[in-house]
């Protein structure tokens, strides 16, 4: 059985095959990639190969597709000390750890030594979306601080932050205690909170994300996962501009 999907999205083209399924929810890129290689796509009646890009107006067709792919969302709040992605030798990632369903992944990272909010899912549409540097969608994180704030730490830190020659984007903080603060961002570069926090020659002892555009950790435990339904994920999804 086969399945077709018209070229319909507002993205640039022409366009990867790999990042129209993904966008689809048909398949993650790497996903997609295997489908290509083991020629379930054609594009307009010709079996795709890797690198093949589509045009508005092509038609796409998965073979083997007997029903439309249920697509899940969970929140999960990530311990300190699990790995994202990409485990070494003797560490654990969030899949070992979760007992979520095999086929989510995890959308964007947290390092090792932070905790709280990771939304995990099987659909490929989301990644993108969520983690391009087009897009400003906001994050929130509760940090604790070594030494105490400085008067200028907030203005400093809304301002933009000069990290290894970048200046980060606007933000905004609250100041919570005098070792501790909230910072909502819109970007997301590596490290980037710690390193800003250095910058102000401070160092960061406790980061936990709480808080992903709506979805919220609030009182998930530690380590313990709930799906994201309802109203919520109607919200979050339109949020990204997938209603």
């Amino acid at each position: 059985m086969e399945k077709m999907y018209s070229v319909r999205m507002q993205d640039d083209y022409p366009m990867r095959i790999n990042k129209y399924l993904a966008h689809e929810g048909i398949s993650t890129r790497r996903g997609a990639d295997e489908l290509i290689t083991r020629k379930k796509v054609l594009v307009n009646g010709r079996v795709a190969v890797l690198g093949d890009k589509i045009n508005k107006g092509d038609k796409v067709t998965i073979r083997g597709v007997s029903s439309p792919k249920t697509h899940l969302y969970f929140a999960y709040n990530k311990p300190t000390g699990v790995i994202t992605h990409s485990p070494q030798f003797g560490e654990k990632d969030i899949k070992q750890s979760a007992g979520l369903p095999k086929d989510v992944f995890p959308v964007g990272r947290l390092d090792k030594d932070s905790s709280g909010l990771i939304i995990l899912t099987n659909d490929g549409r989301v990644t993108e979306r969520l983690l391009s540097p087009m897009r400003d969608h906001d994050k929130e994180y509760r940090v604790r601080t070594a030494e105490p704030l400085r008067e200028s730490f907030k203005k400093a830190m809304e301002g933009g932050v000069n990290i290894e020659g970048y200046l980060t984007a606007p933000c905004t903080v609250r100041k919570t205690g005098p070792k501790s603060f909230n910072i909502t961002l819109t970007e997301g570069k590596k490290h980037q909170i710690r390193r800003m926090v250095a910058a102000m020659h401070n160092q960061v002892v406790e980061l936990e994300r709480v808080r992903i555009l709506n979805i919220r950790l609030d009182d998930l435990a530690e380590g313990a996962w709930r799906p994201i339904e309802g109203e919520e994920l109607k919200t979050f999804l339109a949020q990204l501009g997938m209603k």
